[in-house]
């Protein structure tokens, strides 16, 4: 059963989970015809797959160590590092501690990326 997304004005507590990180799951916090807030949370050495959106995003190391990878280069990030990546950029996402980052997406009409945005509350781990 999906959880229900954060409504706007509501109070989102993305602080560090210490101990919790390890038995902690990536959810999307909130999701509007607009924007979308991704906590993923990823175990060391564990890889997100390449992917792209289509809109500018942002990726916020909260806690942890990870790496964004793009074919020009990778940006290590620790927390509370942010890097910007440019719209239909090509990444993946790098763990090299258990790590948790904030993803913030620009949608359009809903949607991140061709098909999808489909706005699950909870993401398996390595999906989009």
């Amino acid at each position: 059963m999906a959880l229900p997304h954060a409504q706007p004005l509501d109070i989102i507590n993305v602080s560090p989970l210490g101990p919790e990180l390890r038995e902690a799951v990536s959810t999307s916090l909130i999701k509007t015809d607009r924007l979308q807030l991704l906590h993923l949370v990823l175990p060391a050495n564990k890889d997100q797959p390449e992917h792209h959106v289509e809109e500018e995003c942002t990726i916020h190391c909260l806690e942890g160590d990870v790496e964004v990878v793009w074919p020009g280069g990778v940006r290590r990030l620790k927390a509370g590092n942010l890097v910007v990546l440019p719209a239909k950029e090509r990444h993946s996402l790098r763990a090299r501690t258990d790590c948790a980052v904030l993803v913030t997406l620009i949608l359009n009409h809903g949607d991140a990326a061709h098909g999808g945005g489909a706005g699950a509350r909870t993401l398996e781990q390595g999906s989009r």
